[in-house]
């Protein structure tokens, strides 16, 4: 589970009441804040990121340099540099590099545009100071342990997503409608004991067990 503390505001002064003051009202309750999902910190596109530039700045400024100081420019820089002013714009290298360049910024766009932490689901704030997550895996753990106390259920595999929960369950005795049934009470009221701050839909399949030979 993962929480993050936000900062706490300042307490409000209690309203004056006496013997010559009329009764204030209570105030009335702020709106909810909508709850959005947890920001990934991205740590390693960014160092890979920065170390890029870093390096390709770097060895651009030192050639640069080397030529103010009256000296030959890098064989690669010169090669570039008459590459880039012969070939043509539909040369199949200049189509390339140009397709990696806009899907690299496509994906850098992406990342900076999106929250990325997939993995953790946003619960329900009971507290206006405190954000709280819960793992998917975990959540998927907790359904199935709920999902195996069902008369019944010989095995069952529980998938959680962002907007769907998938189970499928083996049962080998009962019939297959009243395990269903049984499995959709369980794991809504399991998925409500979450705590998600937005439900995910459920989906339940049950089978029977593959004969053997």
């Amino acid at each position: 589970m993962t929480t993050e503390p936000e900062p706490e505001s300042a307490p409000r002064p209690a309203p004056e009441t006496g013997p010559g003051t009329a009764p204030v009202p209570p105030p009335e309750e702020a709106p909810a804040r909508p709850v959005r999902r947890f920001w990934s910190v991205r740590r390693i596109p960014a160092a890979l990121l920065a170390a890029v530039v870093l390096g390709g700045a770097g060895l651009l400024l030192y050639d640069v340099a080397a030529v103010r100081a009256d000296r030959g420019a890098m064989a690669w820089r010169r090669s570039l540099a008459d590459d880039l002013a012969t070939r043509p714009l539909d040369d199949v290298r200049v189509l390339a590099g140009a397709s990696f360049a806009v899907v690299l910024g496509a994906w850098l766009l992406l990342l900076a545009l999106t929250p990325g932490l997939r993995a953790v689901l946003p619960m329900r704030r009971e507290h206006a100071d405190v954000r709280a997550g819960l793992d998917r895996e975990a959540a998927a753990l907790a359904l199935r342990d709920r999902a195996m106390e069902v008369s019944g259920v010989r095995s069952v595999r529980v998938r959680v997503g962002r907007a769907k929960v998938a189970a499928r369950a083996v049962s080998h005795f009962r019939e297959l409608d009243e395990v269903r049934s049984d499995l959709e009470n369980v794991l809504a009221a399991g998925i409500d004991e979450l705590g998600l701050a937005h439900p995910p839909a459920l989906t339940v399949r049950v089978a029977r067990p593959p004969r053997k030979g």
